[in-house]
């Protein structure tokens, strides 16, 4: 009997799920709980797989407890915060042994009841699904922020973007395989849109955070989005190239008419200091402007070329040998 069920298992197809975590003491146990419900109520197996971004609370020791009380809960240490985004997120991935891998946050604004609805167009043929807010309980104000950044992302990009994206998501294992590859300054929704993938969009209005207080603030939210313009396009170089070409013809223009104004009018023409300030010191703020956005390009370029070291976990529980071996990096 246990031979056969050993099989069974063996023949079913697994789902990873992971959920980065930073600060989530209170929101840990609760949505462990949650996913455990929903996945024990569809025929898969699966892995639950908790990353912590050094948190400074109790949410290791909640996590050890979880892992200690289910083998299907899995713990990832981070040895500091490397944020939600970027290299913590592709690390996780690594140690994911699942068909398909979903990433949902653990302030329960993505609600996991979702996840069935993920899994059914997964089986329908899609590779990649997507939640997609369409409205939030988070307040009007960050909301209509969020959506106007989405817009100037689609508006700029080389290629076409996807609106209001969430954090919970579904990828098949050749699509995370292929995520691995590129680039880790890439986001993950910019990564999926360049790939041509068919993605699904399942609709949901976001909820309020459960518990907890989120760690973004708006100089993060301003640096995520600055960090998405510049890996998603180089429209803001040719603005600049075009901005300055036409301020350039617009400077000689003036500049001729007053030549011709005094020279005209030489001792009626007063041509006075006021336009000669106002002029140098709009010309100073957009060159200062544009050095900025040349900044962003050269520091994009020079997180490129630096060898910056793998994430380091100082802990991993509920991982084989064989596992650990396999995805260490």
């Amino acid at each position: 009997m246990n031979v056969w069920k050993l099989k069974v298992e063996n023949m079913r197809k697994k789902i990873s799920i992971t959920v980065p975590c930073y600060n989530e003491e209170k929101n840990a146990r609760p949505m462990a709980e949650a996913l455990t419900n929903v996945m024990q109520s569809l025929d898969y197996d699966y892995e639950i797989i908790f990353t912590d971004n050094f948190s400074k609370d109790g949410t290791r020791a909640v996590l050890r407890e979880l892992a200690a009380e289910d083998s299907h809960i899995k713990v990832l240490m981070n040895n500091r915060n490397y944020g939600v985004d970027g290299r913590s997120a592709r690390n996780t991935i690594r140690y994911c042994s699942g068909d398909a891998i979903i990433n949902i946050p653990c302030d329960f604004q993505e609600p996991p009841e979702l996840i069935p609805e993920f899994v059914k167009y997964w089986e329908e043929g899609y590779k990649v699904v997507c939640g997609q807010k369409t409205g939030s309980k988070e307040g009007g104000i960050k909301y209509f922020f969020r959506c106007l950044y989405y817009k100037i992302i689609k508006t700029f990009s080389d290629i076409p973007q996807y609106e209001n994206i969430s954090g919970i998501t579904l990828l098949t294992k050749d699509v995370y395989d292929e995520i691995l590859k590129i680039d880790e300054d890439i986001k993950l929704r910019h990564a999926i849109a360049d790939m041509g993938y068919p993605v699904k969009m399942i609709p949901y209005v976001q909820e309020k955070r459960k518990s907890g207080k989120s760690s973004y603030n708006i100089w993060r939210y301003l640096t995520f989005a600055i960090d998405s313009m510049v890996n998603t396009s180089v429209s803001p170089l040719r603005i600049m190239t075009v901005v300055g070409f036409c301020m350039s013809v617009i400077s000689f223009l003036i500049g001729v008419v007053y030549l011709i104004m005094k020279l005209a009018l030489w001792h009626r023409f007063q041509a006075g200091v006021a336009p000669m300030l106002i002029g140098m010191l709009f010309l100073g703020s957009v060159q200062l402007l544009f050095l900025g956005i040349l900044g962003e390009y050269i520091g994009v370029i020079l997180r490129k070329v630096s060898k910056r070291p793998d994430v380091i976990l100082s802990e991993k529980i509920n991982f084989d040998d064989c596992n650990n071996d396999k995805n260490e990096h």
